[in-house]
């Protein structure tokens, strides 16, 4: 990952600087239900803040399709701002034009500002350049704290850093420092624990992956595909058997990058998917005609456990099992709370993203013993693929 400035080399001091953030964040009846986004930023406007600049937010909020629409207005985002920054957060009608320089104008050293959605205006998602320009006139700095949005290359994310001097948020460079010890230049070995439901989402990841590291560990539905090409009869599990050949692929890479693949051994198998469903234990080949498989089972998680003793950097997208409803979420908390362990204990860096991936840490109880939870979702997923981010891209020095 090539260098990028950060805001160490920022001078701030009087300047308006545009603070590209991620407000995309929950809501109901008119209210933030989850303000985790925003306190994932708040360290960078307060340092800002500080240090004596005008700070101005620039966000997106929801899919408007490039039209005002009250429903995706950031006014409604504005108070849950106020509380989670200690101070106030005033608020400009449009993210260009008259109403948002008035506003800037207006703002006091010190001060924070958020503009209206960016994507009220058609030139956000083509990363317009006069749209760009547009919003570059109202700042002297640019500064990016929105990772979950750097694979996009959209006006706000990539178009304004080649505008103005640009400059990775506290948010943002922890994110890409976290990323780096996770693959890019990671302390081997490395284990990978990959999965969800279906290969057919992830089949670039699983790619990239095998070149990268030491053991992939797959489970999940996913997990099924890979048994069923193997020859394993999984019943009436979830499986695309349509991936055969895309499965024995990625385990025939895999061989010839010398990386492990783990599959399940033993699995937790149920006549029907629904909590505390009658379900047994069974080897992976004996799953009966009408079972499913919808957890892996003990013996499974000892291998896994196994592969995170032995390694130094593990990298985690995607549950094990069914973890929404018990108790097929037992594979994912017992692998979940060994790295945690192996974490805490100074033997492991462990990385993990993902929606469900953080649904699942959180639910096994050791998000924050993990050394970085990524909540960015495709732009996680997109830097696990090895693909170049945008926004990040354009960071670098």
């Amino acid at each position: 990952m090539a260098g990028f400035h950060t805001l160490d080399d920022a001078d701030v001091s009087g300047k308006r600087v545009l603070v590209r953030v991620d407000l995309n964040v929950p809501m109901q009846d008119g209210h933030v239900t989850d303000t985790t986004r925003i306190e994932r930023v708040a360290p960078t406007i307060t340092e800002l803040s500080d240090k004596g600049a005008k700070v101005v937010l620039l966000a997106h909020f929801g899919r408007p399709k490039g039209e005002p629409n009250a429903e995706f207005s950031l006014a409604q985002i504005a108070r849950a701002t106020e509380e989670v920054l200690g101070k106030p957060v005033a608020f400009a009608a449009d993210c260009i034009g008259p109403e948002a320089e008035k506003a800037v104008a207006d703002l006091e050293i010190g001060g924070v500002l958020l503009l209206e959605n960016t994507r009220f205006h058609k030139g956000e998602e083509k990363n317009d350049a006069e749209f760009a320009r547009a919003l570059a006139a109202n700042g002297d700095v640019y500064v990016n704290d929105a990772f979950s949005a750097a694979h996009r290359a959209h006006a706000s994310t990539e178009g304004l850093a080649r505008l103005l001097p640009a400059y990775a948020g506290r948010t943002m460079q922890a994110e890409l420092e976290a990323l780096e010890k996770g693959l890019g230049k990671p302390v081997k070995p490395v284990v990978a624990i990959v999965g969800g439901a279906k290969v057919s989402t992830k089949i670039d990841l699983l790619m990239n992956l095998v070149k990268k590291v030491d053991a992939l560990v797959i489970g999940g539905g996913m997990a099924n595909t890979f048994l069923a090409a193997r020859g394993t009869d999984v019943g009436k599990s979830l499986c695309e058997h349509d991936l055969a050949a895309t499965a024995k692929q990625i385990m025939i890479e895999a061989a010839t990058a010398g990386c492990a693949i783990v599959l399940p051994t033993d699995a937790v198998v149920a006549k029907e998917f629904k909590a505390n469903a009658a379900n047994e234990v069974v080897d992976v080949n004996a799953v009966p005609a009408d079972g499913m498989i919808l957890d892996v089972g003990p013996k499974t998680v000892e291998a896994i456990n196994g592969w995170i003793a032995k390694a130094q950097t593990l990298v985690w997208n995607g549950p094990l099992g069914a973890f929404e409803i018990a108790p097929f979420d037992a594979a994912t908390v017992a692998a979940a709370q060994f790295a945690a362990e192996e974490t805490k204990a100074g033997k492991l860096v462990s990385v993990a993203g993902g929606g469900d991936t953080v649904a699942a840490l959180n639910h096994a109880g050791v998000a924050d013993d993990f050394t970085y939870i990524s909540t960015a979702g495709g732009a996680f997923l997109e830097w696990m693929e090895g693909k170049d981010l945008p926004g990040v891209t354009a960071l670098s020095k």
